[in-house]
């Protein structure tokens, strides 16, 4: 199994994306959309059922939401409104001719005495059907390790993978706690742990659950 850089820790990152973030007025947050561009085509060229790069605005100091007030997408020539979430996620689309224009993404956080920050995380959030079958959670993990393994690039993931931490399976979230009671899961609070493992490719063995499954992100060993 492939190899995970370290600033992939718990597959969430602070990026700068390219660009330089900064606050072109009070608490305002400025990124380059090249980054974004980038990362969306890694995800375009794969062929993944689940995993996903989703991209987050939290608060430096505190970790917390970073709530978005507006936000616009601005070239030279064109303004569009940017969409997000209320959990302050990012919905960019992914368009070639933005990365030309060399647009940027302007945000204006609701708490002014937030600064901004971006976290790219890797996850899987439409998994509304998805079963819990060992054969599932193995195709979610490799999902997952092909997609972190493509963003780490070639260099590090090829060349350098022996300096790198290493992938142990997948942490689900669900809406209520201790979701799950099994060998090789691990539950605290919403979150539980699993370690895949090779054998489980073809194993339809479903481990039952009696919470609603809400995400999937991969599980790096610290």
């Amino acid at each position: 199994m492939n190899k995970l850089l370290p600033w992939l820790k718990a597959a969430t990152i602070a990026v700068a994306l390219g660009a330089v973030a900064s606050k072109a007025a009070a608490a305002e947050f400025v990124v380059a959309y090249d980054g974004f561009y980038d990362r969306l085509k890694v995800v375009n060229k794969g062929e993944f059922q689940y995993a996903q790069v989703n991209f987050y605005l939290s608060d430096i100091a505190s970790n917390e939401v970073c709530t978005i007030k507006s936000g616009k997408i601005i070239t030279e020539k064109q303004e569009f409104d940017l969409t997000y979430t209320d959990k302050a996620q990012l919905l960019l689309p992914f368009d070639k001719q933005l990365d030309t224009d060399k647009a940027v993404i302007v945000v204006q956080p609701e708490n002014p005495k937030h600064e901004c920050q971006l976290k790219l995380q890797i996850e899987a959030t439409d998994l509304a059907d998805f079963e819990l079958s060992k054969a599932n959670l193995y195709t979610l993990n490799e999902e997952f390790d092909e997609l972190l393994s493509d963003l780490s690039g070639f260099f590090v993931s090829k060349l350098m993978w022996f300096l790198l931490p290493e992938q142990q399976g997948v942490v689900l979230k669900f809406n209520g706690q201790d979701a799950i009671s099994a060998n090789d899961v691990s539950c605290k609070e919403q979150r539980c742990s699993i370690k895949v493992t090779d054998d489980w490719q073809d194993d339809n063995t479903v481990l039952s659950s009696h919470a609603e499954l809400i995400s999937a992100t991969p599980w790096i060993v610290k």
